[in-house]
């Protein structure tokens, strides 16, 4: 008897109304899975594409042997760190909500992602993130001033007006600018991996994109090329379980992880528990070890939850239980790394909540300075000449009479 083929649609586990269920997710116990050396093939450690790195258990010790071992301050830099962007966050949301900026999208439920893997890269390494890694910016030594600015698209906005808000850059950081179409930054962290490597140097690349970035083509064509030369590159997937409004089997997270795309052309895929600062912290160090000893590309997967909306023009309440984050088994970041620090004798719930107050007083700071370029209703206001500048290398006088007329328009009150 032969069976009718059919076409599958993935589905989430749970829509509104509906209780969260999150049994489709492979999860490990903390500390259970082995850490192999960086020199080890992509076919010997399969294992840690399916598996999950954990290092935090439910009882807030750290085991196994991916523990990083952090020090008191090392901790205590990264809670604070980790903080600040969710208040800056919380902030900007509301500030959005009161029509002073025009979009925003916060890092709600992933902020471990950003700031573990700043502090396990170096300085020198390039860093092409997406558009949840704030943190990333943050750490790295963007104000907060000047991020706000750059939403406000004010006279100190480090784009001058010409991106989308929340797509910052970062010279002196080396955070490459955000992109809107998504993952294209992948070949271009892959790009720069392979120039870093023909120049003999030791610094190395890493980028971010969401599960649902992983079927564009971009995503495939740089781990084609990490692969064939051996790029030193750190490429991450952050699988939030969301791609706006679409669940992340739609992607192919279904069948296998996301961590396991890369196996067929030979790159190690290491799955790690997203909301753990300690084991993303120590799956980085050993991915950056691994390129920079010339053994090539890593591919990790961030798991983790999405627990705000997509953006300012999202609802999740329309495609997902309203509870979901709350029952996510994998927890709040911020929240488990507060307990191992309590648990380990260096913190205080007292501590931690002057801790809050005192990122509320920084961010308010922040935003009132920022106000002084300018605001979206009230100037000082972008010179519209500007946008004339940095088109063409040398313009040859292509835009004089373009120019010229605008501000004829200008002294003219807008009349023709």
């Amino acid at each position: 008897m032969t069976r009718e083929s059919r076409l599958h649609i993935p589905q989430p586990a749970a829509r509104p109304g509906d209780e969260p269920d999150f049994s489709y997710l492979h999860l490990s116990p903390a500390g259970s899975v082995d850490k192999p050396a960086v020199d080890a093939r992509a076919r010997d450690i399969e294992y840690l594409s399916h598996d999950l790195v954990r290092v935090l258990d439910d009882d807030h010790s750290a085991k196994g042997p991916w523990d990083p071992k952090l020090d008191a301050e090392k901790l205590h830099t990264a809670l604070r760190w980790m903080l600040l962007n969710r208040v800056f966050d919380e902030r900007m949301w509301q500030i959005q909500r009161q029509g002073r900026i025009s979009f925003y999208m916060p890092a709600t439920g992933e902020e471990a992602v950003s700031i573990a893997q700043a502090m396990a890269l170096r300085h020198g390494d390039m860093c092409f993130p997406s558009y949840r890694n704030q943190g990333l910016f943050m750490y790295r030594g963007v104000s907060l001033v000047d991020m706000m600015c750059q939403c406000l698209s004010n006279t100190r906005d480090m784009c001058k007006g010409r991106q989308l808000p929340i797509m910052y850059h970062s010279k002196s950081g080396n955070v490459f600018s955000i992109s809107g179409n998504l993952g294209t930054q992948y070949p271009h962290a892959v790009g720069w991996a392979m120039a870093s490597a023909i120049k003999g140097e030791d610094h190395i690349a890493a980028s971010w994109v969401g599960d649902g970035s992983t079927a564009e083509a971009d995503f495939h064509y740089a781990l084609t090329f990490a692969a064939v030369y051996q790029a030193p590159v750190i490429l991450n997937v952050v699988n939030n379980q969301w791609a706006i409004s679409t669940f992340q089997g739609t992607a192919g997270g279904e069948r296998r992880s996301f961590a396991a795309r890369g196996l067929g052309l030979g790159i190690p895929g290491v799955r790690v528990d997203g909301n753990d600062l300690l084991a993303i912290y120590s799956a980085t160090i050993w991915a950056a070890e691994r390129a920079r000893n010339g053994h090539g590309p890593t591919l990790i997967e961030h798991v983790t939850y999405r627990g705000g909306p997509h953006s300012t023009s999202d609802d999740p309440s329309k495609y997902r239980p309203k509870n979901e984050w709350e029952k996510f088994p994998l927890g709040d970041p911020i929240e488990r790394l507060k307990q191992h620090l309590i648990h380990e004798g260096y913190w205080s719930e007292e501590q931690h909540e002057a801790l809050i107050e005192e990122l509320k007083a920084e961010v308010l700071a922040a935003w009132k300075e920022a106000q002084k370029y300018g605001t979206m209703t009230e100037g000082p206001w972008l010179d519209p000449a500007s946008m004339f500048d940095d088109v063409y290398e040398d313009p040859m006088g292509r835009f004089d009479g373009q120019r010229r007329r605008m501000l004829e328009l200008e002294e003219n009150g807008g009349d023709t």
